[in-house]
C-alpha cells in the first residue's frame, strides 16, 4: 500500500533569498545553478497548517516509540516535515532518533541551572548523530533510482562518523559506497565501521578539507551521488533532533542550546528544526543556540568575532575533538543565518578545556566523546562569564557515543593529554590479592584520597 502524502510537498531551495530557485528533489543538484549558494529543503507550510500546532503535537506523540514501521524510526515518525513523498518501500531505517534525553538532577543543581540536559544523538546505529540524516538521504536516493535517475554509487568525505552511517545505510539499501577519509586522522573504531560494511575507503594524505575538495570533484562524475551535508536532504533528518527535545521535554522550550561544530550543517539542522516548529504553532519562542568549536579548528568562532562580517577559511590544527577538525566548513552560510536568526552565540574551547569537561562530566554518569567535551567546555565558560545564566534550563547536544573514542578516554585517565586537571584522572590501581592491601585502597577512594 502507498505511504505517500500527497498533499504535502518538499523541494530545494536557493538559501540566497534574492535568487530563491528552486528544484526538483529529483534533480541531482547541491548548489544553485543561477547564483551558487547552496540550497535548502523547503516545504509547503500552508499545506502543514492544516493540522493546528497541537494536532501535530498530538499526532507526533501518538507515533513515539511506535513498534509499527516507519514510526520505528525518530526521523520517519515525523515524516510530513521530513520526506513526504517517499513510499514506505523506499524508507532505509535502521530505528535512528530516538535517543534519550540525559538529564542529572545533581549535575544541573551543581552548575546551579534550572535543568540541564544532554541530548544523546550519538546513541543511534552507527554511534553517532550522522544516521539521521543518512536515512533521508538513502531512502531519497532509492526514490531516485525507482524513477530511473542513474545513481552507481553514494560518495562522501568524512573525518569518521559520516563514513560509518553511509556505509551502514547503504549497504542497507544495496547501494555501493565510496568513503574518503584522511589517512591517520580517524579513531579505529571510526575507521574499520566502513571497511566492516563493505564500503570502497580512501585514505588520502590529507585532512578533512583535503577530503572534501577531492569529494566535490568526484561527484561532478554523472551517477556518483553527495552524501555530505553540502546536500541538503543530509539537513532533514538532523532536523528532527530539534522536534524531538521539545517532544521529550512536553513541549517546553529550553532557554539554551548547545551544539560542537565543525562541517556546520547541524547547527542550520537544529534552527530548521525549530523554525518550523514556530511557524507551525508548536511553540511560541525559540531557544538561543550556541554553537561550540575546537580552539584548534575555529573559523567560525573567528568570524564571530567580528559579528560575521567576514569569514576566513583556515588549516585547521590537530584536534582531540577530531570530527570537527574541519577550515573550510561548507555549511558555513547557512550557519550565519541560523545564528543569527537565534540571536546565537559562537564559543571555542582548548585542548584541555574540553578534555577536563568530557571528563568532569562523565562523573555524573555520562561517557561523553571529545566533541561533546567542546560543548560542555563552552558550557562552563558562558557560566562562568554569566551569559547562561543560574536558573536557566540548557541542553547539551552530544553528537557520537563515547565508545568511538576509546583512545581518547585511555590517554585522559592515564594522565597522557598534558595540561588538564590531574584530579579528574582515575588511574587504574594493582593491587595484591589480600584483604589487607585491598582495605587500604577502599579506605583511600572513600576518603577521597584516591
Amino acid at each position: 500500500m502507498s505511504s505517500t502524502l500527497t498533499r504535502y510537498k518538499a523541494e530545494f531551495r536557493c538559501i540566497n533569498e534574492s535568487c530563491a530557485s528552486v528544484y526538483d528533489l529529483n534533480e541531482v543538484v547541491y548548489e544553485c545553478k543561477k547564483c551558487g549558494s547552496l540550497l535548502e529543503v523547503s516545504h509547503d507550510l500552508d499545506a502543514l497548517r492544516e493540522k493546528s500546532g497541537q494536532e501535530w503535537k498530538d499526532l507526533f506523540d501518538s507515533r513515539f516509540r511506535s513498534v509499527k514501521f516507519p514510526n520505528t524510526s525518530g526521523i520517519w515518525n515525523k515524516r510530513e516535515w521530513v520526506l513526504p513523498h517517499a513510499e514506505n518501500s523506499e524508507i532505509v531505517s535502521s530505528g535512528e532518533g530516538l535517543s534519550h534525553l540525559f538529564s542529572s538532577d545533581r549535575f544541573a543543581k551543581d552548575l546551579e541551572l534550572g535543568g540541564l540536559w544532554i541530548k544523546q544523538c550519538g546513541i543511534s546505529h552507527t554511534g553517532s548523530f550522522k544516521d539521521l540524516g543518512m536515512t533521508v538521504l538513502l531512502t531519497q536516493v532509492r526514490h531516485m533510482l525507482n524513477r530511473g535517475v542513474p545513481i552507481r554509487a553514494v560518495a562522501c568525505a568524512s573525518s569518521g562518523d559520516t563514513s560509518a552511517a553511509l556505509a551502514s545505510y547503504a549497504a542497507k539499501a544495496g547501494i555501493p559506497a565510496i568513503i574518503f577519509l584522511p589517512a591517520g586522522k580517524v579513531s579505529q573504531a571510526q575507521l574499520i565501521q566502513p571497511v566492516s560494511n563493505g564500503a570502497k575507503v580512501i585514505a588520502l594524505e590529507t585532512d578533512f578539507d583535503g577530503c572534501m575538495k577531492i569529494v566535490k570533484e568526484v561527484t561532478k562524475e554523472a551517477g556518483i551521488y553527495l552524501a555530505n551535508s553540502m546536500n541538503s536532504l543530509r539537513i532533514e533528518g538532523q532536523k528532527t533532533i530539534a522536534p524531538e527535545i521539545l517532544q521529550q521535554l512536553e513541549w517546553e522550550v529550553p532557554d539554551w542550546i548547545i551544539i560542537p561544530g565543525g562541517n556546520l550543517g547541524n547547527v542550520s539542522a537544529l534552527g530548521a528544526g525549530f523554525e518550523m516548529a514556530e511557524k507551525l504553532g508548536l511553540i511560541r519562542k525559540r531557544p538561543r543556540i550556541v554553537l561550540a568549536q575546537a580552539e584548534n579548528a575555529n573559523p567560525l568562532y573567528l568570524s564571530y568575532l567580528k559579528n560575521f562580517h567576514e569569514f576566513a577559511a583556515m588549516d585547521a590544527k590537530p584536534t582531540l575533538a577530531s570530527a570537527i577538525q574541519i577550515g573550510n566548513p561548507v555549511s558555513v552560510q547557512k550557519a550565519i543565518k541560523t545564528l543569527k536568526s537565534f540571536n546565537g552565540i559562537v564559543e571555542q574551547a582548548s585542548e584541555e578545556e574540553l578534555s577536563d569537561a568530557a571528563a568532569r562530566a562523565d562523573l555524573y554518569g555520562l561517557y561523553n566523546d571529545p566533541h561533546t567535551g567542546v560543548a560542555l567546555a563552552v558550557l562552563y565558560k558562558l557560566l562562568a562569564k554569566g551569559t547562561i545564566q543560574k536558573g536557566e534550563k540548557v541542553v547539551v547536544v552530544s553528537t557520537a557515543h563515547g565508545l568511538k573514542f576509546t583512545e581518547f578516554k585511555l590517554k585522559f585517565h592515564e594522565g597522557k593529554i598534558s595540561g588538564t586537571d590531574p584530579k579528574l584522572a582515575n588511574q587504574i590501581r594493582s593491587c595484591r590479592p589480600e584483604t589487607g592491601p585491598v582495605m587500604d585502597e577502599i579506605a583511600k577512594f572513600l576518603q577521597g584520597k584516591s
